[in-house]
């Protein structure tokens, strides 16, 4: 029988055990059938087959429960519900009864979601359309386990807590329920009365689609397939092989009539085939993890699961990736695990408690960014987002992922001053359990997506980031792939910025980093972060006059280019932007008709070709016998010169003046007796430059920088040479 005190538990939605009152249910006699519907006249049970009426439940009065007890029968009935709304408009509705069907998670998604072992609890978690006993509907869990009550709520029950409250799963504390009729494209969040009490709404942690802000509602949307990694995708993604990265942020790289946002298939249409004309082997795109705020940039991420709705759907995001893979192109997305937002609809204090970030703000709390960091040393959590990036990898098929901010994992005092940071177990400063982290996720990338990549943002000296960890993931390597190098950038940036006549006594910032140029595989970039909040665009870092910028911002580019290590080039650098990035806007493509941008944009597209057609500046990036200095120590004249080698032996010679002053009658050792010529001349009139040939011929039998052949050459100002052997 009914209790007043069930009855009450159910009409506040406070009800700890939903499932043992709503739905059929045995008792001495006959089987009782009880629901709740808040604005119905008369409720009927229908039988599903006959569609003979089997009863009408009567209302409890004071309530909007409904039961009927259904005499001299044991078993269930297959039935429905014909309901009659108050509102008659809405007429009536023949619906399926959610607390007649069974459980949602099996026994071993059960078991590996308790342990926090399961690869891809994103198969089962959230939100995904189904059939259950052959009625369609969506199933619904979602990992809440001090919450006190959780119910589904959304445009299918008009977000009424009491409509669906979801059954406890206590050995994993999952909360689950099937909903019938509820199908893709439903709006929902997770009612929750949690452990203080409180009732609040969250958007669903595994949602795979969400609303446009400033709405917060997640979106039902099916799983996309597994897909495979093409044998072509994996050898792109090579050490030995070119990789240069064209950064962009979606919302501002172009904009339809010049105010809205292209969508993900409008994108597919113009930044794709832009990309591969440019010469560039892989897109990296800034966060696409739906996200709330749109000055984040992507990097306050709150459903890591969901391609922003911004551009579309997850679809139509899909659609993108093909037509990138489609035209050869690789595409990598921006992933950020070291932090979030604490938005009251999203992971901060989900159940009431602190779930997913620390509790302690020493530990949990980020002061550069105002965000929450995640407990990484709970294996629920560490599962959450090594399944996020399995997730990206295997069902859109991307490439792989720039993971954001990992020095600020890597360290429990970052940015932090003394006493306001708790030690690790040790006492130092390491995050043990991050480390641990990131391990783990390289290792589940490793193994589970081979070819994939991940390359780490980290600023620091920590070692072996891009070295594999030990078979127990207890030591070693952080197991990345790549390392950005932010000491070159820095270095190189600085160098550049530098009046000439000051360059001589600098001269180390541009050789220092070859000592350490090969203790990571590393990534060269001009990122987005260079040229924002102050900071100036890379044109307006150069030094000198109007012509002198933009001969210093193309030597940049081809001693970029020439030097060991992958490249990175934020959009807009290629057109010489002589402004900061402003994310409101699109990139000035009016200055694709100009023509000191014009020749920069050219030179990049030709950089980009020379770079991936000749071996020497690309297989060997990450070792040493890939480079070798001819002349290191020439800070007078502020001349560099190396030479950068393929597995075979082939060479190509680089040789940079980073003076406004020509230099006639150079001599420079070469490894090789006979013809050069130049590949790439970044003074060349095409490219805006002054049109000062190298005049490079013949090789002379006389020793110059250790080397027995050597040319004479006229070095142009501010530029970068590169010299293959060979007729013109």
């Amino acid at each position: 029988m009914l209790t007043d005190h069930d009855l009450g538990a159910l009409m506040r939605a406070q009800h700890a055990d939903p499932f043992s009152i709503l739905g059929p249910h045995t008792e001495a006699g006959g089987v009782r059938i009880t629901a709740l519907f808040a604005a119905a006249h008369k409720v009927l049970a229908v039988d599903r087959k006959s569609g003979e009426v089997l009863g009408e439940l009567a209302r409890h009065e004071g309530t909007d429960v409904f039961s009927l007890v259904l005499a001299d029968t044991a078993s269930f009935p297959d039935y429905r519900l014909e309901v009659h709304w108050q509102d008659l408009q809405a007429g009536v509705s023949t619906l399926e009864d959610p607390y007649r069907f069974p459980f949602v998670l099996q026994e071993m998604d059960i078991w590996l979601l308790a342990e926090g072992t399961h690869l891809r609890p994103y198969e089962c978690l959230g939100a995904h359309p189904t059939q259950m006993c052959g009625i369609d509907g969506t199933s619904f869990a979602v990992w809440a386990p001090n919450a006190k009550r959780v119910s589904v709520v959304g445009s299918f029950n008009g977000w009424d807590g009491r409509r669906h409250p979801m059954r406890l799963r206590r050995e994993c504390g999952v909360w689950e329920i099937f909903i019938p009729h509820v199908s893709k494209g439903d709006l929902y969040k997770f009612e929750i009365w949690n452990a203080r009490d409180a009732i609040t709404t969250k958007a669903d942690p595994f949602a795979f689609s969400a609303q446009l802000r400033p709405d917060t509602a997640s979106v039902v949307c099916g799983l996309l397939p597994r897909l495979p990694m093409g044998s072509d995708r994996v050898r792109a993604n090579g050490l030995q092989q070119p990789l240069s990265i064209y950064e962009v942020h979606l919302g501002s790289w172009r904009k339809a009539d010049g105010w809205r946002w292209l969508n993900y298939r409008e994108l597919a249409d113009t930044l794709v085939p832009y990309a591969r004309e440019m010469g560039f082997t892989h897109l990296e795109l800034l966060p696409v993890s739906e996200h709330p705020f749109d000055g984040s940039w992507g990097y306050q991420p709150l459903g890591l699961f969901a391609p922003t709705s911004r551009f579309g759907t997850p679809e139509d995001f899909k659609y993108f990736v093909d037509a990138a893979h489609a035209a050869g192109l690789g595409v990598i997305l921006d992933w950020v695990p070291a932090h979030f937002p604490s938005d009251a609809h999203g992971l901060a204090e989900f159940d009431g408690t602190h779930l997913y970030e620390y509790a302690d703000p020493k530990e949990g709390f980020h002061q550069d960014w105002n965000t929450l960091i995640y407990n990484f040393g709970r294996t629920e959590v560490r599962n959450f987002l090594v399944s996020n990036a399995l997730y990206w990898l295997e069902r859109f098929g991307v490439d792989g992922l720039r993971v954001d901010a990992v020095a600020s994992m890597l360290y429990r005092d970052y940015s932090r001053a003394a006493g306001q940071w708790i030690p690790n177990k040790h006492g130092g400063r390491e995050n043990l359990e991050a480390i641990e982290f990131l391990r783990r996720m390289n290792h589940v990338v490793g193994t589970e997506r081979p070819g994939a990549i991940t390359l780490a943002e980290e600023s620091t000296a920590f070692p072996g980031v891009s070295r594999p960890p030990s078979p127990d993931l207890q030591s070693g390597g952080l197991g990345f792939h790549y390392k950005w190098n932010m000491g070159w950038m820095h270095d190189t940036l600085q160098y550049a910025s530098m009046d000439g006549v000051h360059r001589k006594y600098h001269q180390n910032q541009l050789t220092f980093g070859l000592m350490y140029a090969f203790t990571e595989n590393f990534v060269l970039p001009l990122s987005h972060d260079e040229v924002v909040h102050g900071k100036a665009s890379l044109l307006g870092k150069m030094s000198g006059d109007e012509w002198q910028k933009f001969a210093n911002l193309r030597a940049l580019y081809g001693f970029m280019w020439a030097y060991p290590g992958k490249k990175l080039l934020f959009m807009g650098c290629e057109l010489a932007q002589p402004t900061e990035w402003a994310d409101g806007a699109q990139l000035p493509w009016h200055l694709e008709q100009q023509a000191p941008h014009q020749g920069v944009q050219r030179l990049v597209r030709d950089l980009n070709r020379v770079y991936r057609a000749f071996p020497a500046l690309h297989e060997q990036d990450v070792q040493p016998e890939g480079f070798e200095w001819i002349a290191h120590d020439d800070s007078a004249q502020s001349v560099i010169a190396f030479q950068r080698r393929a597995k075979d032996g082939r060479v190509v010679v680089v040789v940079c003046n980073f003076t406004p002053v020509p230099r006639p009658g150079y001599r420079i050792g070469v490894p090789v007796a006979g013809a050069w010529r130049e590949i790439i001349n970044t003074d060349n009139g095409v490219y805006g430059g002054s049109s000062l040939s190298s005049g490079a011929r013949s090789t002379e039998p006389v020793a110059a920088h250790h080397l027995g052949q050597s040319l004479v050459i006229t070095l142009p100002p501010l530029a970068c040479l590169v010299l293959i052997p060979g007729e013109e």
